[in-house]
């Protein structure tokens, strides 16, 4: 399918929905007209989040997510997006900042993106995105850690980009990649890009790696 769709009534999931970008991203689906689920691992952080459902799950196990997606799909017709917004951040490259880092950067897309994968080759319009760093492309050794496992997000959402190219459905994976989302305007050129994802057809979205740069 070419060309724009819309997003109204759309189930987009929005995986750590609440830090200050997931809480702009969901703002922005909501007025949208998207049906947000916004996703975390702590139930405060999701309060006052404009959603239409919030659900506490711990991302990174993968039976957790099964069940939570299990129970999603009795009530949704489809699953059209999967945001994946987790954060973490620590410099250093020593084991106990790796395993801080691995669960939060890595962990939680690859288990997202595997229990939803089908949903999202099935809808007529599925979007994944995620968030990478300018510091993947000028790594430095005070953050190797960091840099690494974002390359590793990166190359991973590539992998879904080309399955579903070679698939033909109509599904796209999107990398955003911005320096601080606290700086300028960046979180809301985020919220406004995530939202914007179902006005372009999957052929020109999948697999873009989009820059994000404060005005």
């Amino acid at each position: 399918m070419t060309g724009q769709q819309s997003i109204q009534d759309r189930t987009i999931v929005v995986a750590g929905a609440g830090g200050a970008a997931g809480r702009a991203v969901c703002l922005a689906l909501t007025e949208a007209g998207a049906h947000v689920v916004a996703v975390g691992s702590r139930g405060e952080s999701l309060t006052e989040v404009d959603a239409a459902e919030t659900a506490v799950v711990d991302l990174a196990e993968p039976g957790a997510v099964s069940e939570w997606a299990a129970e999603l799909r009795t009530r949704r017709p489809s699953i059209d997006g999967l945001l994946h917004l987790v954060g973490g951040w620590r410099a250093g490259s020593s084991e106990e900042d790796w395993d801080w880092l691995e669960r939060r950067v890595l962990t939680t897309l690859r288990v997202l993106s595997r229990e939803l994968r089908d949903d999202l080759s099935a809808s007529s319009a599925g979007r994944l995105a995620i968030v990478s760093s300018t510091a993947v492309a000028q790594p430095r050794w005070g953050m190797a850690n960091y840099v690494t496992l974002k390359a590793a997000a990166e190359a991973w959402t590539q992998a879904l980009a080309t399955g579903w190219r070679v698939k033909g459905t109509p599904t796209a994976a999107v990398t955003f990649v911005a320096g601080a989302l606290d700086e300028g305007d960046t979180t809301a050129q985020l919220a406004a890009a995530c939202a914007g994802l179902w006005e372009l057809g999957h052929e020109q979205l999948n697999g873009a790696v989009v820059h994000l740069a404060p005005s």
